[in-house]
């Protein structure tokens, strides 16, 4: 209480242009302290949506992956998709990889229709194939350039030659759908 009237008693004793300079020099403190405390105020708001902000693209950082590696896989289905001609067939894919063994039997089924898309399924029957053969026909059946799926596969070793095996197979080749507008 001793310091307000002592601060009382020295702004009683000065005369009024101190005063009004005293006045002036308050007034301009309380100005920069009410802007600085604005600042401070506005700072912190923002501080707080870039984090939120951050926040947010913490989230959609592993999303963009997935619909980047989502949109990269169906460029290539597009693709390969593009890449079918009306009269292809699964047999006629797989007499152009041209492996084949001590026989061949290709088997029509009947194939799903998927939005968009058509199947053409075949049972299809190899034997006397060796084991890297297989692989191969596989392999390339799988990354053609046109679009064919392999539903099923059995691989058995032949008893008579047990460095060849027959390989028993039922793939699809997606077609797009005559009605589809791509």
């Amino acid at each position: 209480m001793r310091y307000l009237e002592q601060l009382q008693d020295v702004w009683q004793g000065l005369d009024s242009r101190a005063r009004l300079k005293a006045g002036y020099v308050l007034i301009g403190l309380l100005i920069i302290v009410m802007g600085w405390s604005f600042l401070a105020g506005k700072c912190a708001q923002l501080e707080q949506k870039r984090k939120a902000r951050e926040a947010v693209l913490r989230e959609l950082l592993p999303l963009k992956t997935a619909y980047l590696s989502a949109k990269q896989s169906s460029d290539l289905l597009l693709g390969r998709l593009a890449a079918v001609r009306p009269d292809d067939s699964p047999a006629k894919i797989i007499d152009e990889i041209g492996i084949r063994g001590k026989g061949v039997k290709i088997a029509s089924l009947k194939g799903e229709e998927r939005p968009g898309m058509l199947e053409d399924a075949a049972d299809v029957r190899i034997e006397g194939l060796t084991f890297n053969e297989a692989l191969n026909l596989i392999y390339r059946l799988e990354k053609g350039s046109r679009p064919l799926l392999l539903k099923k596969a059995n691989l058995r070793v032949r008893f008579d030659d047990p460095a060849r095996c027959d390989l028993a197979l039922t793939v699809a080749l997606l077609k797009p759908s005559p009605g589809s507008a791509r």
